[in-house]
């Protein structure tokens, strides 16, 4: 079976001068969700196929060296970038979840949001001790989510060794909330 990834695309074989970077691809949004802020639109990578071939070599890039078992992701935006990456690598991809919409038994954990609280969970199964895991998701804001998922991959037994984003807005301070980590991101926005 050939493998999809190693052929080259397209945008590899244009000159320098035209070579789009990720970033070229996200659609930004100014005043939505409210005035003042920027909001950037990771849809617009997911249309192209240039696009989403970018953002995803760039997310295995981060990983090619670092010995894992897993890919974890969040629903919905983590399974889009984070199924390609464990496919790639040929590794398993752990879906992490809104609560009540896992079948088997699951553990939780719940999670601060800007106006309220969130569950998530994943299978209480999913994750062997010992294994070690890599977690992608589109974007990091204030970090949150990420944090839930990484106390409940280590509440499993689990150990996170990576955390990858397609962008990070750094002025939300995400990355504090994960610094015991290995944090990288294809798209770093100094603003919110």
């Amino acid at each position: 079976m050939p493998d999809l990834f190693a052929e080259k695309f397209p945008y590899e074989d244009k000159e320098e001068s035209v070579v789009k970077q990720v970033e070229d691809y996200v659609r930004s949004i100014p005043d939505f969700p409210e005035p003042g802020i920027i909001f950037r639109d990771v849809t617009t990578i997911l249309q192209d196929a240039d696009g989403l071939h970018l953002a995803i070599d760039k997310l295995i890039e981060m990983v090619s060296d670092v010995d894992f078992d897993l890919v974890v992701g969040p629903e919905s935006r983590g399974f889009i970038f984070g199924v390609p990456v464990a496919y790639a690598l040929h590794k398993g991809f752990v879906p992490v979840r809104k609560k009540g919409k896992l079948p088997c038994e699951t553990i939780a954990a719940e999670y601060d949001l800007e106006y309220g609280s969130a569950v998530i969970e994943m299978h209480k199964d999913s994750i062997q001790p010992g294994q070690k895991v890599v977690i992608v998701d589109d974007l990091i804001a204030t970090g949150g989510t990420i944090e839930a998922i990484t106390k409940l991959v280590e509440q499993l037994g689990g150990q996170v060794v990576k955390i990858c984003f397609v962008m990070e807005l750094a002025g939300l301070k995400g990355r504090e909330k994960l610094k015991n980590y290995g944090v990288d991101s294809v798209i770093v926005y100094e603003g919110k």
